[in-house]
């Protein structure tokens, strides 16, 4: 009761105050740490407001371009992977934002199926108290984009020497491209297998009609969603 309490209270915080902390920070630390390495933590917490469109884009074209759609988890993409499964094909990811931004926030990197079905759980919860802008905030703040950084703002800084505000498309792309192994693919390095999927990406970007909708325009696309839901009940 305590933890279903306490769980709840903070996603009901965090929907109005900047996630400052994370576990992966702290274990990443620690990490370091061990390894008798500096500490390093760079990450600052800026508004949506301040955060160039294009890095929005970019995320929702790379990591999930259902993310206005669905209500959390990716029913399409998790049939795919358990037909790749079936057929011993390698394995994809079906993770959504709304599902990484729940592990980034509340959780531990290491898989388990604990971690699992409490990221699960914290998916229902965000997908319920939180709207998408502040979800896809929430994202861009939080998530580990190279060693010791996180979230727009500090990675901008790190790679490209300005704000997250001036991000420009190309930019927005290649941080994108880096997001499934930030660890291993550095953006002031960007080696070719990053270049090629910049380019996608930025096509992706183009396709999905250059930007990332408003408040009021993910709102309408929710309800246009919904209404096909039930009219093909």
């Amino acid at each position: 009761m305590v933890f279903l309490w306490s769980s709840l209270g903070a996603v009901c915080v965090y929907k109005y105050v900047p996630v400052r902390i994370t576990p992966l920070m702290i274990i990443r630390l620690a990490e370091q740490h061990k390894a008798g390495k500096p500490l390093t933590l760079k990450h600052d917490w800026v508004p949506m407001e301040q955060i160039n469109n294009s890095l929005a884009l970019a995320v929702w074209a790379s990591e999930d371009q259902r993310f206005l759609k669905h209500n959390g988890f990716d029913v399409k993409e998790i049939k795919l992977v358990l037909d790749s499964q079936k057929n011993n094909q390698k394995l994809r990811g079906a993770s959504t934002i709304s599902q990484q931004t729940a592990k980034n926030v509340f959780l531990w990197p290491k898989q388990s199926w604990l971690r699992k079905g409490l990221e699960s759980y914290f998916t229902v919860l965000i997908e319920f108290i939180w709207d998408k802008e502040r979800i896809m905030e929430v994202y861009l703040n939080s998530i580990e984009m190279g060693r010791g950084i996180y979230g727009a703002q500090s990675a901008s800084r790190e790679f490209f020497g300005h704000n997250a505000a001036t991000l420009t498309a190309a930019e927005s792309a290649l941080i994108a491209s880096a997001l499934p192994n930030p660890l291993k693919r550095d953006c002031r390095k960007p080696n070719s297998y990053m270049k090629i999927r910049q380019k996608s990406i930025q096509y992706q970007m183009k396709l999905l009609g250059g930007r990332f909708p408003s408040k009021d325009e993910i709102a309408a696309l929710r309800e246009k969603e919904k209404a096909r839901k039930r009219a093909k009940k």
